[in-house]
């Protein structure tokens, strides 16, 4: 056979349709690790393989979607990728003969990677590169890296693969209907930029039908000279009894590969829901289109790896002064002490209680109240209750905003809509991942940590969203993370803070802190990489609650003379005494080396964290 290259650039190929629509045709449960038959069921995808042969398929992909070692590792068969990936070539290519060249596929790691996920590009790299070799020494003839909602990720895997071999790259993004990649990247940018990074074919799969997809070919098309792939699905799925079922017909498909390949489509295929039989009327298209019905592929793609920026992508804005985003803002840039109480969102939805503690704060002199995520349950959201409190009592809030239970682009429309409510200090964090509040049984969702959201954020703050186009005028947000001086593992700790400081964080509040000298000590180990830090102060009401936190909550460091002496002071009221003296006291040693004080009670007694605020701030 010739060079697939050659191949291509000679005539429109066509590549398979879906493996895992066939595999669950053929009995295979949905929560199987499809990749894992190579081992256990290789007659199985065998079949599978011939029958797109037999359907005309000039590319069958092998059986690896998901073969690297994070999915693996969620079915124990992380030790088994090299032959999982390895059997994978060799059965597509005992199916393929000479009929057919043999595609190595590659999909996403299944996590988030930087800027956004706490995996380093390198890492992923390292994933991808040892799949890309387990491929290669089963034998295959080119790639397919596809499905990939995010540029970065699938740079990485271009660059894996070409760490590994020179062998051809067909690198797919997977889009909405808008044309956007799932995380709102246009084809405009990803397009140019999978060329410049050095894909060979680059182009769209799965997600949505061929119709939307012709829409997005055709911005391909009009923004770069690289050839291009197209494998839609058959259609959106329908729910019939339980099922998902796909419903566009093969005549349907081809009649728009024919439309794609008049558009410039080089390698046409099918991704989910698509059959043999939709690929034998692809090809059937295929073979219909005299050579002249096919605009010519230019091999020479318009920027080489290794040049700049694409011209395509959105300009950054200048951020805005710190000082002029917010109060605190202001307070921190000009070194004043700063005061924040925190104030928990009620529950239901009345909040006259909280918002009238909210302006007896104010009226005490307290610059900011924080407003945390409270317990999940039946409660006010935190976003809604700081819009109230900055509405009705006219204090500043800074609102915590956490990463559980929402994904990439629900985060940042909420933000851009904060945002417009007036809302300008945020506490990200990326929130409880423990069974908590009234409904244990809930699941939590996390789809980035703190530190892609504080990216996300500083992205905003340079006009920019997650796909890199501009939202108009920079937002104005005054970014804080969160910092623990008494994490049992300080270096990781440490390692994690300069990234969030590097990603953009302005400010940082710790978790409640009962130990000066330790604080004083990571305050040192911070030096190099120091944003103004916000020290947070919780005073004991009882022995049982400091009992509590000494010994059931994650990185909260407890010293057993602080408990001797919440002890020592009985119960009650004297106890409660004692926690708010322990409070002022570290409060007020280490008021000399941190620009303001956060206090937070377990039961929201405002009087007492009052008594603290008065004595450290004097």
């Amino acid at each position: 056979m010739k060079p697939f290259l050659q191949a291509i650039d000679e005539r429109v190929l066509v590549c398979d349709g879906a493996m895992g629509t066939m595999l669950y045709a053929k009995g295979v449960f949905i929560n199987r690790c499809f990749d894992a038959l190579n081992l256990t069921q290789p007659d199985t995808v065998s079949d599978v393989h011939r029958e797109y042969v037999r359907a005309g398929a000039d590319v069958l992909e092998t059986n690896t979607f998901g073969a690297n070692r994070v999915k693996l590792r969620a079915f124990g068969l992380a030790d088994r990728l090299h032959d999982i990936n390895v059997e994978g070539a060799r059965l597509a290519r005992a199916a393929a003969g000479e009929k057919a060249y043999v595609a190595g596929a590659l999909g996403p790691l299944g996590i988030r990677i930087e800027p956004w996920g706490k995996t380093g590009i390198d890492e992923a790299q390292a994933h991808f590169r040892e799949q890309a070799q387990a491929l290669v020494d089963g034998g295959v003839d080119l790639f397919v890296l596809e499905t990939f909602r995010d540029l970065n990720e699938l740079g990485a895997a271009i660059s894996a693969v070409r760490a590994v071999c020179g062998l051809p790259i067909v690198a797919q993004m997977t889009i909405e209907e808008d044309g956007n990649s799932l995380d709102g990247t246009p084809p405009e940018q990803f397009g140019p930029e999978l060329a410049r990074r050095g894909a060979d074919i680059i182009g769209v799969n799965c997600s949505i039908g061929p119709a939307p997809m012709l829409e997005t070919v055709e911005r391909i098309a009009a923004a770069t000279r690289a050839r291009i792939s197209a494998q839609p699905n058959a259609g959106k799925p329908r729910d019939i009894e339980g099922r998902n079922i796909y419903l566009a017909s093969p005549e349907y498909i081809a009649s728009y590969a024919r439309r794609f390949i008049a558009q410039g489509v080089r390698l046409v295929g099918g991704c989910c829901g698509t059959t043999p039989e939709h690929i034998r009327q692809i090809k059937v298209a295929v073979k219909a289109l005299a050579p002249s019905a096919a605009r010519a592929a230019v091999v020479a793609v318009e920027n080489p790896p290794g040049s700049g920026p694409t011209s395509s992508s959105a300009r950054e804005q200048p951020a805005i002064p710190r000082s002029e985003k917010s109060a605190l803002g202001r307070a921190l840039a000009e070194e004043r002490f700063a005061t924040l109480v925190s104030l928990l969102p009620p529950k239901g939805h009345f909040c006259a209680e909280t918002v009238e503690r909210a302006h007896l704060l104010k009226d005490r002199g307290v610059d900011v109240v924080s407003i945390p995520e409270g317990p999940r349950g039946a409660r006010m959201s935190a976003l809604a209750l700081a819009v109230l409190v900055q509405q009705k009592a006219g204090i500043e809030t800074v609102l915590q905003y956490s990463c559980r239970d929402r994904n990439l682009l629900g985060m940042q429309s909420d933000l851009l809509g904060a945002h417009e409510m007036g809302i300008r200090n945020l506490l990200l964090v990326t929130g409880d991942a423990r069974s908590v509040g009234d409904y244990p049984d809930a699941t939590v969702v996390f789809d980035v940590d703190s530190i892609g959201l504080t990216n996300v954020v500083a992205r905003l703050n340079r006009g920019l969203d997650i796909g890199g186009q501009s939202i108009g005028r920079p937002t104005a947000f005054h970014i804080g993370v969160m910092v623990n001086p008494g994490a049992e593992n300080p270096e990781a700790e440490r390692r994690r803070f300069a990234y969030k400081v590097e990603a953009g964080a302005e400010f940082a509040i710790t978790k409640p802190v009962f130990d000066a000298a330790g604080v004083e000590r990571f305050l040192r180990s911070i030096e190099s990489f120091r944003i103004p830090i916000v020290i947070g102060l919780w005073p004991f009401d009882s022995v049982l609650h400091a009992e509590f936190m000494a010994n059931e909550v994650p990185g909260v460091q407890v010293p057993g003379a602080i408990l001797d002496r919440m002890r020592r002071a009985g119960q009650n009221d004297a106890a409660a005494a004692e926690g708010i003296a322990i409070a002022r006291e570290v409060g007020q040693s280490l008021r000399g080396l941190v620009q303001g004080v956060h206090v937070a009670t377990p039961s929201m007694n405002i009087d007492a964290a009052l008594e603290v605020l008065d004595a450290v701030r004097s």
